[in-house]
């Protein structure tokens, strides 16, 4: 029966939250064939008013329009990022397709375009305020951009073309978690293990006791081509068998091979743009970003790739001279990287990062480091709810107050890796805030940390600790953004803006304050030292050769496959010999420093939302070093400073021009120079 159903009412639950404990899978496709069915009513609605547009009978309802296919697909995809489970994955390769079609029936509904673009052209005549413009121009683009104004033949054409990528991005997500899975190392004696600490050693035999293998011990992969622990196994062939392992994730042939997957997707968004007007799909991507087109992206990956590839080959050297002493290895590979940059950086710093984890215990981490910073900056407080139920047993649930105590919404945190989980971290909403619907926003963090025996804390690395605070500042923008319209709502902003807030928040984890907040001894309570404090600024630079050599990599790859025309897609190509000739073309091919994403395990480009926007996490951070530099300027860590960035910048959420809105911050266009010298490229 439909009243059964969870998701066919407004959930009772504060804010909103889904009725977890109650929701199975089942719920799910009627819940959406029900909501698919109820927008394309209201759709029918405002698309044949017999009265001349206006934004009261056309922009108003289309912004309330789509609300319960909004919280039955916030609801089911939160679900299917971080609980996957068979029956989930079963519903969402069915989902797929039904969700492009729908979405085409919007978007491309010519009558619908009509009323919006006798708006957009009559936008001077209109009475309206500035966010209401900027919704009607931003409605007019993305709809145009979409291929609102193609004829039906035309139109017909793309919803094929983007049913059958919808098909392909889920098949390419499937395929690498089952693959990430399957690879995961298995190691049967613990000398193969030297060089972890002992709560990673019983992560992973607790990895291991849960796939049923005993007195065994499991390495699982992360989404990146490195791994943690490369930094501090002996073991030259555990390290190599990890590297190879997360290397020949989807490339190995047989069912969860993502090549012929991939080929599809380049070569089926090439023939999407060129039917929108677009000689590539790097081309269509850039320009509704603030990058504009792919050439200004190649401008900026190309000044940045030299000297990053000049940086890693010297750090190179230093590895080798480190290698060659020790006798270890005759040429240092790939695996060796981590394990060598940590012992130069212990020469050179007297630093063991590795030593560093019973300082960073995760709970301390989040409350006395993550809210705490929260606190001061906005004057947000935050309550566990442990009477809510979340998605998952590990998830838990956050109330968000500001400092006048008034409620501002939750935040979910669902820290461990599992099984069912796709790697990386991410921010996603639940609930989305609108004045105009009345609704608070609930938003969610996933990390992917291994998950320590029961009574174990978790002991976190810089690495994780610097993850945390990241996606928290993609959450705070969810949190805090106070809009009218849904459309605008938290991190609805441009690809290549969106990573920007989070960036900015990664400046809180070394300010004095917050710092010796939370990195405080697990078994001590003792402080960070000030002199491992200080080594660690000495050497914020150090290895930023690699590092920086491995996301350019990356985001130029991501170009690469993304930037052929049709004809060039619709080629024979072999991924591997692609890869090789795309990196030697900007001079980041060197064999110890892979791409931190190949191909065939890249889900940020072939499964998720940033195809042929990789490149935003530097053109971010263009803008968050600028910042960086600002709030040092001002005096940092103060409730005027956090004032000033909620509202000109968070606050604002997608309803102005990012870089208007980064200008009214302040006060001036973003410069490169703080990135540069950040990043160690300035020579």
């Amino acid at each position: 029966m439909v009243d059964e159903n969870p998701l066919l009412s407004p959930s009772p639950l504060p804010y909103r939250l889904p009725d977890y404990a109650r929701i199975r899978p089942e719920h799910y496709l009627p819940a959406f064939e029900a909501a698919f069915a109820r927008h394309r009513d209201e759709i029918e609605a405002i698309a044949t008013a017999a009265d001349p547009p206006t934004f009261e009978n056309t922009v108003l309802p289309l912004e309330e329009s789509g609300r319960m296919l909004e919280d039955v697909a916030h609801a089911f995809y939160t679900v299917s990022s971080a609980d996957a489970t068979a029956a989930i994955q079963h519903i969402d390769e069915q989902l797929a397709p039904l969700m492009a079609a729908h979405d085409d029936a919007v978007r491309l509904d010519a009558r619908l375009y009509a009323r919006v673009k006798d708006l957009y052209d009559r936008l001077d005549e209109l009475d309206l305020d500035d966010e209401q413009r900027y919704l009607i121009a931003r409605h007019h683009r993305e709809m145009a951009h979409a291929g609102a104004a193609l004829d039906q033949a035309e139109k017909e054409h793309l919803s094929e073309l983007n049913r059958r990528l919808s098909v392909l991005t889920t098949t390419f997500e499937k395929n690498l978690l089952a693959d990430t899975n399957e690879l995961a190392v298995v190691f049967d004696d613990v000398a193969e293990l030297d060089g972890l600490t002992e709560g990673e050693i019983s992560a992973a035999a607790e990895a291991a006791k849960q796939r049923g293998l005993d007195s065994a011990y499991v390495i699982t992969l992360p989404l990146f081509t490195g791994h943690p622990s490369l930094s501090s196994l002996t073991d030259r062939n555990s390290r190599e068998r990890i590297m190879h392992a997360s290397r020949a994730r989807g490339s190995r042939g047989g069912t969860h091979d993502n090549r012929p997957v991939l080929r599809e997707i380049v070569r089926l968004r090439a023939e999407r743009a060129a039917l929108l007007g677009y000689p590539s799909h790097a081309a269509y991507i850039t320009a509704d970003q603030t990058a504009g087109t792919p050439e200004a992206v190649e401008r900026m990956l190309r000044r940045l790739a030299g000297p990053a590839s000049r940086n890693a080959a010297a750090e190179y050297e230093a590895l080798q001279k480190i290698a060659s002493t020790s006798h270890d290895a005759e040429t240092v590979a790939a695996h060796d990287w981590a394990l060598y940059t940590e012992k130069v950086r212990a020469e050179r710093y007297a630093l063991d990062r590795a030593a560093l984890r019973p300082w960073f215990e995760a709970e301390r981490v989040l409350i006395d480091g993550v809210f705490r910073a929260a606190g001061d900056l906005y004057g947000l407080s935050f309550r566990e709810r442990t009477d809510l139920v979340a998605y998952h047993p590990d998830a838990r649930v956050f109330e968000v107050f500001d400092d006048d105590h008034s409620p501002v919404g939750l935040y979910v945190l669902d820290l461990y890796t599992r099984d069912t989980k796709r790697g990386g971290a991410w921010m996603n909403p639940i609930v989305s805030q609108s004045t105009l619907r009345g609704t608070a926003p609930v938003v969610v963090n996933n990390l992917n940390v291994a998950k320590p025996p029961t009574g174990t804390p978790t002991l976190l690395t810089l690495d994780e600790v610097t993850t945390l605070f990241h996606e928290f500042g993609h959450a705070l923008h969810g949190l805090l953004a106070r809009v009218t319209y849904p459309h605008f709502a938290g991190t609805n902003v441009f690809r290549d803006f969106v990573e920007f807030p989070s960036q900015v928040n990664e400046m809180w984890i070394f300010w004095p304050e917050v710092l010796a907040s939370y990195a405080r001894h697990i078994d001590t309570d003792e402080p960070l030292p000030a002199d491992v404090v200080e080594q660690l600024h000495a050497s914020e630079a150090f290895n930023q050769g690699f590092a920086t050599s491995e996301y350019l990599a990356a985001a130029w790859l991501d170009q690469a496959w993304h930037r052929l025309s049709v004809d060039e897609a619709s080629a024979d190509i072999d991924v591997a010999e692609f890869e090789a000739a795309a990196l030697a073309d900007i001079g980041l091919n060197h064999p110890a420093v892979p791409p931190r994403y190949s191909s065939t395990f890249f889900a940020h480009v072939f499964s998720g939302g940033y195809s042929a926007g990789y490149y935003s996490y530097i053109w971010s951070e263009v803008l968050d070093a600028d910042t960086v530099e600002w709030f040092r300027e001002n005096g940092g860590l103060t409730r005027a400073n956090g004032d000033r960035f909620r509202a000109r910048l968070l606050g604002v959420g997608g309803s102005k021009d990012p870089l208007e809105a980064y200008r009214d911050f302040r006060g001036r266009d973003a410069q490169i120079d703080p990135l540069l010298e950040r990043r160690g490229l300035t020579a």
